[in-house]
C-alpha cells in the first residue's frame, strides 16, 4: 500500500533553520512530482513547494522563496525540504504528497493534483 512518511519537525527559532524529509513507498517514485503543503492553525492548507519528476524545475510559493529548497533523492524514494531563515509565519504542520497523475514536471502548486498524503510534521517557528 502506498504510504508517506514525513519527518524532521520541531521547534525552531525564527532565523532557524529545519530540514524535513519524506519518505514515499510507492511504485515507480522517480517518474512522480512530489510537493510539500502546510497548514497552520486557523487557515487553509497552502502548496509551499514541489519537484519534478528528475529533480529539476522546483517550484516555491512566494512566501518562501529564496528560504526555502526543495529537492529529492530517487535512489532513496526521499524528497527534502531545507528551510532556512524561518520565520513565525511559517509554523504549520507541513505534508508530503504524491501528484496523482504521470506527469514530469509539476503543472501547479494546488493540493487537488495530489492524491497521496502523509500524516504532516510539525514545524513550530519561536520569536
Amino acid at each position: 500500500q502506498a504510504q508517506v512518511v514525513e519527518s524532521g519537525g520541531g521547534s525552531v527559532q525564527a532565523g532557524g533553520s529545519v530540514r524535513l524529509s519524506c519518505v514515499a513507498s510507492i511504485n515507480m517514485f522517480g517518474a512522480k512530482c512530489m510537493g510539500w503543503f502546510r497548514q497552520a492553525p486557523g487557515k487553509e492548507r497552502e502548496g509551499v513547494a514541489a519537484i519534478s519528476a528528475g529533480g529539476g524545475a522546483p517550484m516555491y510559493a512566494d512566501s518562501v522563496k529564496g528560504r526555502f529548497t526543495i529537492s529529492r533523492d530517487n535512489a532513496k524514494n526521499t524528497v527534502y525540504l531545507e528551510m532556512n531563515r524561518l520565520k513565525t509565519d511559517d509554523t504549520a504542520m507541513y505534508y508530503c504528497a504524491v501528484h496523482a497523475r504521470w506527469v514530469n514536471y509539476c503543472p501547479r502548486l494546488f493540493e487537488g493534483d495530489f492524491d497521496i498524503w502523509g500524516q504532516g510534521t510539525q514545524v513550530t517557528v519561536s520569536s
